[in-house]
């Protein structure tokens, strides 16, 4: 018999329609995003950023779920529909794409608040009594039932999702919550030069998730507002935030670890170095991040492909990987590999070696490569004998990005440069020689 709290949730998330905001272009990750959104980066071996908040929803009880594309979405596109388009809209559930469609006037959407505003027609037809707003960015795992729960039970008009974090990593980086001893908001300050303390935890902060949980009406009500106000940005944390915390109740909800109370996980991959510590995170012996937690998956689409398969054991030809995530149609031939997250149809050719790397789908290594501390976007063939990650200006000069960590991100179009300039290098010298 389920419990009355279980019951009493699952009444809520039934009640509720998520809105995942994935239009963002993440342009910190340069060219990672160059022809992909953000939240269609992929992450983990196996995944996109965006299977992160579609999977917590699912998982939480929430089966009305819109996702708002707008920056080069095509990839992104074709990724929900290959993996959440099995959705049942009669049985009350559905995945459905947003695009941009300028429903409400000329423009795309202009900021978070304008792109759900641009669809309160879409929510309204759901008829939710609560919406919540997510962000489609982030890397983490959070039972939204709980955030319902405390949203209810304080009266909010609004409750915002909030991670601890000190106060000198929050600096100019996250928008930052002033809370009372309730956690009630009273001040929101947008990337402040010195974020104020949470009470009692002196150089801690409250830095917004850009995960919100709004009362259906009451969002509606804010938006048109706020698309009324001149000179608004139309943006939840530049406007909405600041012109409500005065006169309506606004809660932060901070994002705790359930069972121990301590800091749960989340990552912002939002640039080079962020994306590759993250990755690198998850092979080690226990990551805090366990995506083999079968008590709360990490859905996605993945093809149907053989086992990953290493070859060859001699001395000096042989196929291993240690202390590395090795994805379904890889291929480890006569070469190694350390501390590294491969996804899948990666093939290592032979005498290979490849260390603190991730290599992104599809990715064709030639013999000889050295790879470290590297990032290889998809479908990258890498030409045999190449040294990547072990002297940065050299990277440099062969056009290759060097992230203030040094880590290296090659993509197909460094290296279709980087072989020109092979080519004419060639053929000066050999009229040269003539």
């Amino acid at each position: 018999m389920p419990s009355y709290e279980n019951r009493y949730i699952s009444n809520l998330t039934r009640e509720t329609y998520a809105l995942i905001l994935a239009g963002g272009r993440g342009s910190r990750l340069h060219e990672l995003t160059n022809w992909r959104a953000k939240p269609a980066v992929y992450f983990g071996g196996k995944h996109r950023i965006i299977d992160f908040p579609l999977s917590n929803c699912i998982n939480s009880g929430i089966r009305r779920v819109g996702i708002a594309t707008q920056y080069k979405s095509h990839s992104l596109i074709r990724h929900v529909n290959r993996a959440w388009g099995h959705f049942k809209k009669e049985l009350g559930e559905s995945v459905e794409i947003l695009p941009a469609s300028q429903r409400y006037g000329d423009e795309w959407y202009c900021g978070t608040a304008d792109a759900v505003f641009q669809n309160m027609d879409i929510i309204r037809h759901e008829l939710p009594k609560y919406v919540m707003i997510l962000s489609g960015d982030h890397v983490y795992r959070m039972d939204y039932g709980a955030l319902l729960a405390k949203h209810v039970e304080t009266g909010a008009d609004m409750t915002v999702c909030c991670i601890e974090v000190p106060c000198e990593e929050a600096a100019n980086t996250f928008g930052v919550m002033t809370v009372d001893d309730s956690n009630r908001v009273r001040r929101f300050d947008e990337k402040p030069a010195e974020p104020s303390s949470i009470p009692g935890k002196e150089g801690t902060c409250l830095a917004s998730m850009g995960n919100y949980v709004f009362n259906t009406e009451f969002l509606f009500e804010q938006l048109k507002n706020d698309a009324e106000r001149e000179g608004s940005g139309r943006d939840f944390g530049h406007d909405i935030i600041p012109a409500i915390i005065e006169e309506h109740n606004v809660f932060a909800f901070p994002f705790r670890e359930p069972t121990q109370k301590g800091q749960a996980y989340w990552r912002d991959v939002g640039t080079i170095d962020s994306f590759w510590e993250a990755n690198m995170e998850l092979v080690s012996p226990e990551p805090q991040l366990d995506l083999y937690d079968p008590s709360w998956p990490i859905w996605t689409y993945q093809e149907q492909l053989p086992p990953a398969k290493f070859i060859f054991d001699d001395e000096e030809r042989r196929g291993m990987a240690v202390d590395s995530t090795v994805s379904g149609g890889c291929i480890i031939s006569g070469s190694v590999v350390r501390k590294s997250l491969l996804f899948s149809n990666v093939h290592v050719h032979s005498y290979c070696t490849i260390e603190g790397s991730v290599i992104l789908p599809g990715v064709k290594i030639g013999r000889n490569c050295k790879v470290r501390n590297a990032i290889i976007d998809r479908s990258c063939e890498l030409p045999e004998g190449i040294v990547i990650g072990y002297d940065s200006k050299i990277d440099e000069e062969n056009g290759f990005r060097v992230s203030k960590k040094g880590i290296v991100l090659v993509t197909r179009d460094m290296l279709a440069a980087y072989n020109q300039r092979q080519i004419e290098n060639e053929e000066k010298q050999e009229l040269s020689v003539v």
